[in-house]
């Protein structure tokens, strides 16, 4: 049985209150904290830096809080973001001089790494740093922006990486972003992922005083895939 992990993002979140947008999806069942990193020159977007991380921490945050760096270049960023308390830093390829090197300096930094792969992307990378890198993240959608639909043609990428993963023997989880919802999850499941970063999924939902607003989408998310298993 894997071991199926949600990823929130909060790109989606409420920003006003973003420390208590992560503890109450948290208490609802999520798994990872996901960041989405945007530097408006990598992709076309702005979003938030180590300044946000390091918060969420004194904060008291203590799930696992996962990096995704759409930034370029990366190496100069990555320590930042380890000092402020990211657990896993997974980068795009095509941001890195010298992607082993970049893969290092995460490890070395206290972190978990990992490779981002878009969806016009090819696995080549993967050839000769499998035994560098501790997350694999397929995009689902092209970055740069929440809320868009997932692409179908991911369903198969998701189960090349798999086998990859599987034939390997090394202890890589298989992550996906974009799109995600209680409607495909299981699908997505299926082809091979093990982590799923969904924003727009999870906190789009209707926003009150009810610290428990996120319960039903979460056990709807965690009931399919138990359900699939």
């Amino acid at each position: 049985m894997r071991d199926y992990q949600i990823a929130p993002s909060i790109l989606a979140a409420d920003f006003a209150k973003l420390g208590e947008e992560v503890d109450n999806v948290l208490a609802s069942g999520a798994d990872i904290v996901h960041f989405d990193v945007m530097d408006n020159h990598y992709v076309p977007n702005l979003t938030i830096g180590p300044l946000v991380c390091e918060a969420l921490r004194n904060h008291g945050v203590k799930a696992p809080i996962d990096v995704h760096l759409m930034v370029k270049p990366v190496d100069r960023i990555i320590p930042d973001f380890a000092s402020a308390g990211a657990s896993y830093i997974t980068f795009h390829p095509e941001a890195s001089e010298h992607i082993d090197r970049s893969l290092a300096l995460i490890r070395e930094s206290g972190c978990r790494s990992g490779l981002v792969f878009n969806p016009a992307t090819s696995l080549n990378y993967l050839d000769h740093v499998l035994d560098k890198v501790d997350m694999i993240l397929l995009m689902s959608v092209n970055p740069g922006f929440g809320g868009q639909s997932f692409i179908p043609s991911t369903l198969d990428k998701l189960r090349s990486v798999r086998q990859i993963i599987d034939d390997s023997g090394f202890d890589i989880r298989l992550e996906v972003d974009g799109g995600v919802k209680v409607d495909n999850i299981a699908q997505i499941a299926q082809a091979g992922a093990d982590t799923f970063v969904s924003g727009s999924g999870i906190f789009s939902q209707a926003r009150d005083d009810d610290p428990n607003r996120y319960d039903s989408i979460l056990k709807k998310m965690r009931d399919v895939l138990v359900n699939y298993v």
